[in-house]
């Protein structure tokens, strides 16, 4: 099997993302520790914000009359696609940043969106592969916290994995990051810990999850 694993954190050393993320890439690394990873940090190496709307216009035009932005950018969501298309399974490490989406990832998977294969109206291509998206919270957004409600990227996160690409997703949260970090978050240190260990134990327990081979092509 291979696996797809995108990273979106701006950090790489320190990143509780990244360190989730990994424990999920060693259980499923355990079954065959030669399989191929292809990785994808859209966090340290952007897909460039302007590819977006040159692929949207371009798409539409034969490939002779687009201007080289366009064909730039229609290759890059052809190359983006196929990354996603080539492996078995897939891993999302994705933090919650300023209460949404990281600009990064949705940058990325709009010019995804643009490849006719991914695109409305296709059937999804990515429907019932095995997917974990490790997502974490520099504070605590959980249930009855002042904080619940305002991640608004977890809800865009699951729309777009389980409901649009119809993966089959597992979800992995994390929350208080900032603890340790923030000093006024101090009083949360032993809840921050608990925390973490929960989500280590989540981690690897979904990693089997991506060893589950994807569906036969029809």
């Amino acid at each position: 099997m291979s696996l797809f694993r995108l990273d979106a954190s701006i950090r790489v050393e320190g990143s509780a993302s990244r360190e989730i993320a990994d424990i999920v890439e060693a259980g499923w690394r355990a079954e065959d520790p030669t399989a191929p990873v292809v990785r994808r940090h859209v966090g340290t190496e952007p897909v460039p914000a302007t590819a977006w709307a040159a692929a949207v216009t371009g798409t539409g035009l034969p490939a002779a009359e687009r201007t080289p932005e366009q064909a730039e950018a229609v290759a890059l969501a052809t190359a983006l696609t196929d990354e996603l298309l080539d492996a078995e399974a897939l891993l999302f490490a994705v933090p919650l940043y300023n209460f949404g989406v990281s600009q990064h990832v949705k940058t990325w998977v709009d010019l995804v969106l643009t490849d006719p294969r991914m695109g409305p109206g296709a059937e999804p291509p990515l429907a019932g592969r095995s997917a974990v998206l490790v997502t974490v919270r520099g504070g605590n957004y959980s249930a009855g916290t002042p904080r619940e409600g305002w991640d608004h990227s977890t809800s865009w996160l699951r729309r777009i994995l389980a409901d649009v690409w119809q993966l089959d997703l597992r979800v992995v949260e994390r929350e208080f990051t900032l603890v340790g970090v923030n000093p006024a978050l101090d009083a949360f240190t032993d809840v921050a810990a608990e925390l973490k260990a929960a989500a280590e134990r989540e981690a690897a327990a979904h990693a089997p999850h991506l060893l589950v081979a994807r569906p036969a092509a029809a």
